[in-house]
């Protein structure tokens, strides 16, 4: 470790410092933590850890990659090979240097993955929060410890916010203060596709109607459902916009009206979505689709777009129950339901789309969650006026979407 670079001071910065502990990086697809850590980071100096990476390094170092205005991505590279204790060590040892760089400032840690635990679970911080998006221990591959580890987690931390009413049923009996935040919206981006905006390269030749789905491919889609829908309606267009994870491309069906076209960045995903007809949300139904609550449902609906998803749990008691999202359990149902969406008008619908999502916005979710960890800071016992200062830093928080 003696060849690791020392971390820059910056112990005169005022800004409190968010720990942000991800499994998912930030260049990966922009969801539920980038969406929190770009508004966190209008008052706060965010450093996003991510999973370590090796490479050709005769020490573990830390790469620091700016991201934007307040958020720094760090990125563990450590030496081919390393055992698995010694590569928590290398990464507490990376951390220290960080911790110490920023001695005197706030410190809250903010793990998206109890996995996290051995490298930071002890880590001197002024509040600790676990927000919990998706139920990791039921996702492929999982390592057999991550009950463990959150079971720890949940010891540890303050505050426990769930991103969906499934997750929060789950957890509430587990941890004194768990909130649910389900996905929120950033309206204003996705409304752009309710304009008149260029087609993308990547559509043109794509025959009408033009179905979507947007979203990682992974073991919670449903490719039998996905194969028997473009057999079903060949005279539709199928779009699938994302990168697969964890399962073979080679097996994602093929057929001449699906199309697979790969990862979009999330700033292009409103031009992609203004020239589809329709959306679906083909999931299968299995123990990672169990508690989640897809991000892409308000997405879709700010789009303008009307969509039939498989009956996800949060899915219909969110938006299928008031009719603004259909509900379709197999192939002949959906491609039945997506018929009528097609010749349906959609003008009394978008209203009541716009009435749903008007009551939620990822900035009111930040205010919110902001609100709630200023008020860990001034409910607990005073410490050397240190949380004085947490609480001083996250009051402006509150106060800028008032």
């Amino acid at each position: 470790m003696n060849g690791a670079p020392p971390c820059p001071h910056r112990g005169d910065d005022p800004r409190s410092v968010l720990l942000v502990l991800s499994h998912l990086r930030w260049d990966f697809v922009f969801q539920r933590p980038q969406q929190l850590m770009t508004r966190a980071a209008a008052t706060h100096e965010v450093l996003f850890f991510e999973e370590p990476v090796e490479g050709d390094v005769a020490e573990p170092r830390l790469e620091r990659m700016p991201r934007q205005a307040g958020v720094t991505v760090l990125r563990p590279v450590l030496p081919r090979g390393l055992a698995p204790a010694d590569s928590v060590a290398a990464q507490r040892a990376l951390l220290a240097q960080e911790r110490a760089a920023i001695k005197g400032r706030p410190l809250v840690t903010w793990f998206y993955s109890p996995m996290f635990m051995p490298v930071a679970g002890d880590l001197p911080a002024d509040a600790v929060v676990y927000d919990c998006m998706d139920e990791l221990s039921a996702f492929r591959g999982a390592p057999p410890e991550m009950l463990e580890m959150e079971s720890r987690l949940l010891a540890r931390a303050d505050l426990v916010f769930t991103g969906g009413r499934s997750l929060y049923e789950a957890k509430r009996d587990r941890h004194t203060s768990v909130h649910c935040f389900p996905s929120s919206i950033d309206a204003a981006h996705f409304g752009r596709a309710r304009e008149s905006v260029a087609e993308p390269e990547a559509l043109r030749g794509i025959a009408h109607p033009r179905i979507g789905f947007f979203g990682v491919v992974d073991e919670r889609m449903d490719l039998g459902l996905v194969a028997a829908m473009a057999a079903l309606r060949p005279d539709w267009s199928f779009c699938m916009i994302g990168p697969v994870v964890k399962i073979d491309p080679a097996s994602l069906p093929q057929a001449p009206n699906l199309h697979w076209l790969g990862p979009c960045d999330y700033a292009d995903l409103p031009e992609h979505l203004a020239h589809w007809d329709l959306g679906f949300m083909p999931f299968a139904l299995n123990e990672s689709t169990r508690f989640i609550s897809p991000t892409k449902t308000p997405e879709f609906l700010a789009a303008g777009l009307p969509l039939v998803s498989t009956p996800v749990t949060d899915v219909v008691r969110d938006y299928g129950d008031s009719g603004l999202v259909e509900i379709a359990a197999d192939a002949p149902e959906m491609a039945g339901k997506l018929a009528l969406l097609l010749d349906r008008p959609k003008e009394t619908w978008l209203k009541r789309v716009d009435t749903r999502l008007a009551a939620g916005s990822w900035d009111r979710t930040w205010d919110q969650m902001a609100g709630l960890l200023h008020s860990v800071q001034d409910n607990r016992p005073r410490e050397g006026g240190l949380l004085q200062r947490v609480k001083r830093v996250l009051r402006p928080v509150e106060a800028a979407h008032v």
